[in-house]
């Protein structure tokens, strides 16, 4: 099926977008736990460092005045190794910061536990497809200087005990704070806190209040390090009482959060936290009624010191209201780097179809316009990719005529990642009228036994099957992973026990690629599904619980049917998730937002 276009219609040219914001020193402060750049830097986890990753990208091909911080993980995450039974261990990550990144001549002390912990900082630059640039910090502690159990708080990202974390956070947020003053940021006006792990720069903030210009002093807030290190109560040496430090701290501060349930926020024992900040901090919260109920709330501290808060999908905000009473939550639904993710087959064909899509995503529309024929090589090309790397890393042979769906994610009980094996009967009659297979991957936390439980049942479910339907299990999910399974499966596979999806961004990335998604209606597919145009929504929006019955009975009647006996059509519904979800669902467009609703930057130029 070819498709004519028609040279009448006006289109928009990528000469139109240029930086979009004028040149100039930093003005915005983005703090995040974790940051996924590239697999040769695994200072990340998964969904909310990846998500960093393409939110940095995508602010440095808008020229955004714009600023990261972080912290190094020596370790990394982990490298995670599955045995033959689905038994999954930890090993750390072997790499070499100085491999990727510039030591800078700048450190940082602060006070842990009571004693003073020096920080050094290491830089990276994104550059991003226009030339413009976002400069990135990661703050790390190993350091002779330091004690050993100090110098052990940057090795691993999300390990150790409740006081190990509590140490990281304020070496995020404090040491985060007086890092960008330390390099001369003289001109930022907001502080963008990526989730509660960062909170504790708004009690810095507030410390620094009324000392002079510095960090934020576009409104007057900024400190001396050598006060700073000499342990002065700044704010009360300046005479400002803690309300009004914080409503001042307010002005400067935004919040997002991503998580939908209150067990997944960080909370620490008041008395922990006096331990750990110190009595003249844990003074400060106490002043605030942030310490009430005896526990520190991290994103009730952030949240209570923002002027926005935000969540990341429409329905998220309706869940993050209720949960966060009282406070006005708005928001924005996150996205991905379109052209981080597109498979080279595919930006080739939007670089025909879609001009200037790399610069500005809204562009990706007009793949509307891409012959069906032309989209199928494309995707094959990037499947015959997919399943020679599954053959490579786990020895199991796939078919290029088969329907493969990928379900890959954090493994954890919540993500109801063995959703689809719930029935192996079921699967197996299914399979017998239209061939599957199953391409899996997932880490499940090194102390999430029942994550890691799943991985097992995963294996199981794979050996029962074997003959009818072929699974793979990938260890050790990463960027590289992701972007061959998002980009070769030829069905996105989501199933998350509702409400827990905040947002989610793999079928985002599998939608940029031309690749349908089969998911629960939560997080962002609720705004990105049109039932069998963008893909299929399995259960509806009021139900509360996606069923294995649900999962199968659309898969038997709706994808099976479609790929196999119409397979332009199929083709169609990949066609249209790139051009209806991949052209919204950016963070490209998703920038812009923060830019415009939670930054206050000035209208951009051109």
């Amino acid at each position: 099926m070819t498709e004519q276009l028609d040279d009448s219609v006006p289109r928009p040219s990528a000469a139109h977008h240029g930086p979009a914001w004028r040149p100039g020193e930093a003005r915005v402060a983005y703090f995040t736990m974790e940051v996924g750049l590239d697999d040769a830097l695994p200072t990340y986890s998964g969904g909310l460092g990846v998500l960093a990753g393409d939110y940095l990208r995508s602010a440095a091909d808008l020229h955004m005045p714009l600023v990261a911080v972080t912290l190094l993980y020596r370790d990394g995450y982990f490298r995670q190794i599955v045995d033959a039974h689905g038994r999954q261990s930890e090993e750390p990550v072997q790499w070499r910061p100085e491999d990727v990144l510039e030591r800078l001549d700048v450190t940082v002390e602060v006070e842990i536990s009571g004693r003073s912990v020096r920080a050094v900082a290491w830089h990276r630059e994104v550059v991003g497809v226009t030339g413009g640039t976002v400069a990135v910090y990661f703050l790390d502690t190993d350091l002779e200087a330091n004690a050993e159990e100090d110098r052990s708080l940057t090795d691993k990202l999300y390990g150790g005990d409740e006081r190990h974390r509590l140490s990281q956070e304020a070496l995020l947020g404090i040491g985060g704070v007086d890092l960008l003053e330390a390099l001369g940021c003289s001109e930022l006006t907001t502080f963008h806190m990526n989730e509660g792990h960062s909170s504790l720069l708004t009690l810095r903030l507030m410390e620094r209040l009324g000392s002079g210009p510095g960090v934020g002093s576009g409104a007057g807030a900024g400190t001396g390090v050598a006060a700073a290190a000499a342990g002065l109560d700044v704010a009360a040496a300046a005479g400002v009482d803690a309300a009004a430090a914080q409503k001042s701290v307010r002005d400067r501060c935004v919040f997002t959060t991503h998580t939908p349930v209150p067990a997944g926020h960080d909370r620490f024992p008041a008395a922990l936290v006096r331990e750990v900040l110190g009595e003249r901090r844990a003074g400060l919260l106490e002043e605030l009624g942030l310490l009430e109920g005896g526990e520190l709330n991290m994103t009730e501290l952030g949240v209570a010191a923002s002027r926005y808060v935000n969540a990341v999908s429409r329905r998220h905000q309706r869940v993050a209201r209720e949960m966060l009473a009282g406070v006005d939550v708005a928001s924005i639904t996150n996205g991905v780097h379109s052209s981080r993710w597109a498979s080279p087959e595919i930006a080739r064909l939007l670089d025909e179809y879609a001009e200037g899509w790399r610069r500005d995503s809204s562009l990706l529309r007009y793949a509307i316009e891409l012959p069906l024929e032309t989209l199928a090589a494309a995707h094959d090309a990037a499947k015959r990719r997919l399943l020679s790397a599954v053959k490579a890393r786990s020895g199991v042979r796939l078919e290029r005529g088969a329907l493969t769906i990928g379900l890959a994610r954090r493994i954890t009980p919540y993500k109801q990642t063995t959703l689809l094996f719930s029935d192996l009967d079921r699967v197996r009659a299914i399979a017998e009228a239209a061939p599957l297979q199953v391409v899996c991957a997932g880490k499940a936390h090194p102390r999430d036994e029942p994550g890691k439980a799943l991985i097992e049942q995963l294996v199981r479910a794979a050996e029962s099957l074997a003959g009818a339907v072929t699974v793979a299990f990938v260890e050790n999910y990463d960027l590289e992973v992701a972007a061959l399974l998002c980009a070769g499966c030829d069905l996105w596979l989501n199933n998350p026990a509702k409400p827990n999806e905040a947002s989610g961004t793999s079928g985002m990335k599998a939608a940029v690629n031309g690749v349908p998604s089969l998911s629960v209606l939560d997080g962002w597919w609720i705004e990105g599904w049109v039932e069998g145009v963008t893909g299929w929504a399995i259960g509806g929006l009021d139900d509360d619980e996606a069923t294995a019955g649900e999962l199968y009975d659309k898969l038997e009647h709706a994808v099976l049917p479609t790929y196999y006996e119409d397979r332009d059509a199929y083709l169609a519904i990949g066609r249209n998730a790139v051009a209806l979800n991949g052209s919204f669902f950016s963070t490209d467009r998703m920038a812009r937002e923060y830019a415009l609703l939670a930054y206050g930057l000035e209208t951009p130029e051109g």
